[in-house]
């Protein structure tokens, strides 16, 4: 296995340390429940887990601070405390490349306070069955529930309701849209996280110190 790790910068600020709703399945479901709970021992929070065939085959373990940084250092850090317990569960049958990133701006949402954190904002949404019509949407989060979102539409149909009510079950991947509002927020964001943290250094905003 060879490690590798980048860092992207974290944008949203959830309200609570809930547990993600939108999960892995098959063999990424039994990598998340390793790895899991190693990434919150840590105090950080696992965000998604994904294997593809990128470079032979690459595991990505998506994670972030719940102060909203995410650094070079925390993702080397990560990636030492999991790839040891990974070669000891070994559920993967190949050789593999191991990166550890931050979710990025046009990020995957996966908690309850995903969308609450960046409701208004323009999102891609894939469901796991039809809802109203349709499995794909596109649109902005205007409600959060208890059991789901309420979707504002982007894309309106004949005989579409411009808003669509969709249940957390049913959510079978959510994501940001990469738009100038969404990365004039996530810099706010970041920048505010960061000075809580009295991190005043002249690091680029992505978390790569300059050379």
């Amino acid at each position: 296995m060879n490690d590798d790790t980048t860092a992207e910068t974290f944008e949203g600020q959830p309200s609570a340390n809930d547990r993600r709703i939108i999960t892995e399945d098959g063999l990424e479901a039994r990598i998340a429940a390793i790895v899991e709970p190693v990434v919150e021992q840590l105090d950080y929070r696992l965000v998604r887990v994904r294997l593809s065939q990128m470079n032979g085959m690459t595991l990505q373990i998506m994670a972030e601070r719940p102060d909203g940084t995410m650094s070079v250092e925390d993702c080397e850090a990560i990636s030492r405390a999991v790839s040891p317990v990974l070669d000891m569960e070994d559920p993967i049958d190949r050789e593999y490349h191991l990166e550890v990133s931050s979710p990025g701006i046009d990020r995957p949402l996966v908690r309850r306070s995903d969308f609450e954190a960046w409701s208004h904002h323009l999102l891609k949404l894939e469901a796991t069955r039809v809802v109203e019509g349709r499995k794909r949407f596109r649109g902005k989060v205007v409600e959060v529930e208890a059991d789901g979102v309420r979707l504002e539409r982007s894309e309106i149909q004949p005989g579409e309701d411009a808003i669509v009510s969709i249940p957390f079950d049913a959510i079978a991947d959510a994501r940001l849209v990469l738009t100038d509002e969404l990365i004039d927020a996530a810099l706010k964001a970041d920048k505010a996280a960061r000075k809580g943290l009295g991190d005043n250094d002249n690091d680029d905003p992505d978390g790569t110190p300059e050379a």
